[in-house]
């Protein structure tokens, strides 16, 4: 792997598509990142490492991309229920605070979410909702701006009500909304495992590169999944795989791993409308067998020993606090 040692900005690799506007973002997003980031960590250093040491491993899971529109929270769900299937105990977070989208997604209700906890009526544990394929969800806030630009204070409460959960679980997938936001870096902060989902669109590469550039770069992140999305077939998403690879080898110290490929066959877009899982609905269709197959390649990541550095060791608080 080799690092940018030269004068050549990656920019040129995707012919300017990373526009002098989407600099300045990422630049104003670097003078915000940090304090947001070190509030929320001066809190959860007051969690004793005793009461760590005593938590039972969870692997905690982001599923992000650069730009929206790539079908990440559909991947989110199934690989949920995909992992659910082979006798995980999953629940899946939506991390977009302010645009809730699983729940529409399953075509679920909830009375409750993420807000009324924020306001302290709730606790976290009566705002779970049941999923089909035993998975549980935490439900979002669904066009409440506010929840979009949560200050620190308030994002470091809800991590605080995580605390409370007595729930046991195998797998938590954090739903982050797309893009480089500084909830969205938090969230893939907090994680062990950030799976970046692209399709072929150069849009959503020169975003997915952007993203991983900032994890990397601003908060010291060096491993990623990728997962292609609505791909043709298996050559597809390598070729897709190997277009990022080739740049983040020549210009990060990074590593990548290909996840795999998720075709966009007719049941996926039918269990759309259905407003279900396609795993579920449709479990031998060619997108929920890749689905599956992703899900076992998860089920083989080494396990987390215990809690890492960041912010991921909020995560195991987050699950196991008895």
């Amino acid at each position: 792997m080799q690092r940018a040692n030269h004068a050549m900005s990656y920019d040129s690799l995707f012919q300017d598509s990373l526009s002098h506007d989407s600099l300045s973002h990422r630049k104003g997003f670097q003078e915000t990142a940090r304090p947001f980031i070190y509030d929320q960590a001066e809190g959860l250093r007051r969690m004793t490492q005793n009461d760590l040491n005593q938590s039972r491993p969870v692997r905690v899971i982001a599923v992000s991309s650069g730009k929206g529109g790539v079908g990440k929270t559909n991947v989110s769900v199934n690989l949920a229920m995909s992992l659910a299937a082979t006798g995980q105990k999953v629940m899946i977070m939506d991390a977009d605070l302010g645009l809730a989208n699983i729940d529409v997604l399953l075509g679920l209700h909830p009375k409750l979410n993420i807000s009324h906890v924020l306001s302290g009526d709730y606790d976290l544990s009566e705002v779970i909702v049941d999923a089909p394929g035993g998975v549980k969800i935490i439900p979002a806030a669904s066009g409440v701006s506010r929840m979009a630009s949560l200050s620190a204070a308030e994002n470091a409460g809800i991590i605080n009500a995580f605390g409370e959960l007595q729930n046991e679980l195998d797998v938590l997938i954090i739903d982050t909304a797309a893009g480089i936001d500084k909830s969205v870096v938090s969230f893939c902060r907090a994680s062990q495992e950030v799976i970046v989902v692209v399709c072929d669109e150069p849009s959503s590469i020169t975003d997915a590169y952007a993203l991983i550039k900032v994890l990397n770069k601003e908060q010291g992140i060096n491993r990623f999944r990728i997962l292609a999305n609505m791909a043709h077939d298996m050559k597809e998403g390598r070729d897709l795989f190997g277009k990022i690879l080739k740049v983040t080898d020549r210009f990060l110290d990074v590593s990548l791993d290909f996840l795999g490929a998720i075709p966009f066959d007719i049941y996926l877009r039918k269990a759309v409308k259905k407003q279900t899982a396609v795993s579920q609905t449709y479990p031998r269709s060619p997108s929920a067998q890749a689905f599956s197959m992703a899900a076992q390649k998860i089920n083989k990541w080494p396990m987390p020993k215990r809690a890492g550095g960041h912010l991921e060791f909020f995560v195991e608080r987050l699950i196991n606090s008895n």
